[in-house]
């Protein structure tokens, strides 16, 4: 396969707005050692990259100037270093990056952040699914959910919400999803209970949960939901963030997100579970890569019913 001597890739020189994003020719480097040179087909992008980007998490994940972007990817091979046995050239993988730098038309990465692409995983499923499959997966687990149990979801529509509560539904647990009435229909096409957000949340959730409660709560959202979770008188062993970093502090309760779960094994059980359609991920929009801008602004709105990618 030809290797191009540049390559493509977003960037942004400042914290701000959708507005500092721009897509750059760079030159591209060869792999090294224990690494691969992937040509992008598809890259996710994450309500987690607008912190980044923003500044809103520059204490905790301070960007180093000029800035790369993104962890999603999927793609094919088209060179290994030295020592790489798996993958090879031609292959087609998915994985994530460590860098901030797989929104691209190439991306290298160590070996050990790829997988094989099923085939019956399509670009689009491929390139969204690290970091919403393996934030899913953790949440779950940090609720140690069994079935009976009755879990409230925040966001339960968005792109990483979506896959929780079919991981809960799948163990039997009754779920409780937050969100608005446009996601009703396919909320409840899930047998998930849906809980509309806003004002007088907290009695809509008393009234759906019934006399036995609520067992645990995971929120994708923000820290009120947090709040929300510790006023039900749910235990804080049980309530899961992967969003509020300092209200988990504050209140003890976990954040436990994609870190934690992060490994080959587990992205490649998400995979499989997606391929063998166990898992429906969806994928609300995509957009060219020079459309990255407009890309976060759709995402930025917070309605997205599943995720958003981007097509160098």
């Amino acid at each position: 396969m030809a290797i191009p001597q540049t390559y493509r890739a977003v960037r942004f020189h400042e914290y701000g707005d959708a507005g500092v994003l721009n897509v750059e020719e760079l030159p591209l480097t060869a792999p090294g050692p224990g690494e691969v040179l992937v040509e992008v087909r598809a890259a996710g992008i994450n309500p987690g990259e607008i912190a980044i980007r923003s500044g809103a998490t520059k204490d905790l994940f301070p960007a180093t100037f000029p800035s790369g972007q993104g962890s999603d990817l999927a793609g094919v091979v088209l060179a290994v270093g030295d020592g790489v046995e798996d993958p090879q050239v031609g292959e087609e993988v998915l994985g994530w990056s460590g860098a901030r730098s797989s929104q691209a038309s190439h991306v290298v990465v160590p070996a050990g952040q790829l997988i094989p692409k099923p085939a019956a995983l399509g670009w689009e499923e491929a390139g969204a699914l690290y970091v919403a499959g393996v934030t899913a997966y953790a949440a779950v687990r940090a609720v140690t959910p069994i079935a009976g149990d009755t879990v409230a979801v925040s966001a339960a529509a968005g792109g990483v919400g979506s896959l929780v509560v079919q991981m809960l539904r799948a163990r039997g647990v009754r779920v409780l999803g937050i969100a608005s009435q446009a996601n009703r229909e396919w909320l409840e096409g899930l047998g998930v209970v849906l809980v509309e957000y806003g004002d007088g949340l907290a009695g809509r959730l008393r009234e759906a949960a019934g006399a036995d409660g609520i067992d645990a709560f995971i929120d994708l959202f923000g820290p009120e939901y947090v709040e929300l979770a510790v006023e039900l008188g749910i235990p804080r062993h049980r309530i899961e963030t992967v969003i509020s970093f300092e209200a988990a502090a504050r209140l003890g309760v976990k954040a436990e997100g994609s870190a934690g779960a992060t490994s080959q094994e587990v992205l490649a059980d998400v995979a499989d579970r997606v391929a063998t359609r166990d898992l429906n991920l969806l994928v609300a929009a995509t957009y060219p890569l020079e459309k990255v801008a407009d890309a976060f602004r759709d995402l930025e709105r917070r309605h997205t019913r599943g995720k958003i990618v981007l097509i160098p």
